[in-house]
């Protein structure tokens, strides 16, 4: 298994929201650069950073902050939010070096565009986020519901060669109660990365099955010691 730190970007800043909702934030550092380095110091092997603003509107909003990060740390990061099209999947990954980039909104909407990026970049660079609300999958920064069930949008795009997927319940996304594992034996046949709803090493140590685990939050609130998690659980 491997964890996976978490940098939420708004406005340039290290944030965190509350079920997605840009009304409930709370600022945790200003500089992502440093909380970046942080993580890498404590052991991390990979960075999740995930651009709300991006996420929201469908642009590339945080980009000087990706790129510095980026720039600042030597461990792999994926990226994730406002990333709907091919010129801006290519430069994340190859103008910027960001090692893998996760589809969500434009996954939802153009199912083969996955499959012409996984073509194009290969399976290892190209992640799926399945954003789920109920048994459906959200798109748009969570801001809009799809018809889409999750397990139907997974098995397609497993068919279409995609290896990774960030799953999260987006009713435990911020609230430090615990990942909707129900959710996740549900899932098969591709690498799952646990995220939403952590908050303690108990359930870090229970996502051992599984490819992955995000964790944000019960950081940031000093529920789980990293670098500990990182010697203890970490495989990868």
């Amino acid at each position: 298994m491997i964890i996976i730190p978490a940098i939420d970007l708004q406005g340039g800043q290290a944030v965190r929201l509350v079920q997605g909702d840009y009304g409930k934030k709370t600022v945790y550092n200003p500089d992502p650069v440093k909380v970046a380095k942080n993580f890498e110091e404590m052991g991390a092997q990979y960075l999740h950073v995930v651009d709300l603003d991006g996420a929201k509107d469908g642009n590339t909003a945080n980009i000087e902050s990706v790129r510095a990060i980026r720039a600042a740390i030597k461990i792999p990061m994926q990226l994730g939010g406002g990333i709907r099209d091919a010129k801006t999947v290519d430069m994340y990954l190859n103008e910027i070096g960001v090692n893998r980039v996760i589809l969500g909104t434009v996954a939802v909407a153009q199912p083969e565009f996955v499959r012409e990026m996984i073509d194009l970049h290969g399976a290892e660079k190209i992640v799926v986020g399945a954003d789920v609300r109920g048994d459906k999958v959200s798109t748009a920064g969570w801001l809009a519901d799809s018809e889409v069930d999750y397990l139907e949008f997974i098995e397609r795009l497993k068919n279409f060669g995609v290896k990774y997927v960030v799953a999260t319940d987006i009713s435990r996304d911020g609230t430090l109660t615990s990942p909707n594992w129900s959710m996740y034996e549900k899932i098969a046949g591709v690498n799952v990365v646990v995220s939403g709803g952590v908050a303690n090493e108990e359930h870090v140590q229970k996502a051992a099955k599984y490819y992955g685990i995000i964790v944000g939050k019960a950081f940031y609130e000093g529920r789980v010691d990293l670098k500990k998690c990182f010697l203890k659980y970490q495989t990868l």
